[in-house]
């Protein structure tokens, strides 16, 4: 099935996201429409992405896409959801991008209306490379899924996951970039001070976290077995502070966003 439009209530960073996603695949529908109060927002968008329609007040041309996407904040989502909820067409699919409100929730607020999905989307769609899981009404037809799948495709991966995993992968796919950036960030510093050209330092790098990860998970060894493969842990010291603060971060935000 063909997707001829899509709307995006909210233009900030996970519209960009999109947006930019498609773009590199040379993804296009026949219309894009974003809505956000802020005309700033809007017209930075436009500026990059001169084929979408912007509006900040006219909920109608959003709601009337084949998929509404709603890329608002948290706690404005139920509010956005009632002003839809007469005007949006009923063969559209609503994606909801926010954690917490359950399709159930989504659905009873707008009437029992079925064509429903949450995903979290990845930071690293914007490159096509993101996990974006999503969840689905028990309602939705094979169909609308499929249409939705195809449209998703550009940014990544879509494994589809039962619902009460959503807010995990919110942690882990969806945020897990920044537990790390930091610190590969300073791994390069650091190789370009010890004597290594810039894009050296980068292949070198992310060779040594993909080979991290393949042996950590995929050697056959334990954890106990991997980490005695490297004799000199200069880190070592440290290595439970760290893992502190993520069990105190991460836990406490997870209780959060899931309560």
């Amino acid at each position: 099935m063909e997707t001829q439009s899509i709307g995006f209530i909210g233009g900030g960073r996970i519209t960009r996201i999109f947006l930019t996603a498609f773009k590199n695949a040379s993804k296009t529908f026949q219309q894009v429409t974003v809505l956000d109060p802020n005309e700033v927002i809007l017209n930075d968008l436009k500026s990059k992405f001169e084929e979408i329609n912007v509006t900040s007040t006219d909920f109608t041309m959003v709601a009337n896409a084949d998929v509404v996407f709603l890329a608002v904040h948290p706690p404005v989502v139920m509010e956005i959801i009632a002003k839809i909820k007469d005007i949006i067409q009923q063969d559209s699919i609503l994606v909801s991008l926010a954690p917490k409100l359950t399709i159930q929730k989504i659905s009873e607020t707008l009437g029992g209306f079925t064509n429903i999905a949450r995903i979290n989307p990845s930071a690293s769609s914007f490159i096509n490379e993101g996990i974006n899981p999503v969840c689905f009404s028990p309602a939705i037809t094979g169909d609308k899924k499929q249409e939705l799948i195809e449209i998703m495709q550009p940014l990544g991966s879509l494994p589809e996951v039962a619902e009460p995993k959503i807010e995990a992968y919110a942690m882990i796919s969806a945020m897990g970039h920044t537990y790390f950036w930091f610190q590969i960030q300073k791994l390069k510093e650091l190789a370009i001070e010890f004597g290594m050209e810039e894009q050296e330092a980068e292949d070198v790098i992310a060779n040594m976290l993909w080979g991290t990860t393949e042996t950590l998970f995929n050697s056959g060894l334990s954890y106990t077995e991997v980490v005695d493969l490297v004799p000199v842990k200069p880190l070592g010291e440290v290595e439970e502070i760290i893992k502190g603060f993520y069990d105190q971060y991460l836990t406490n935000l997870f209780n959060k966003i899931k309560s």
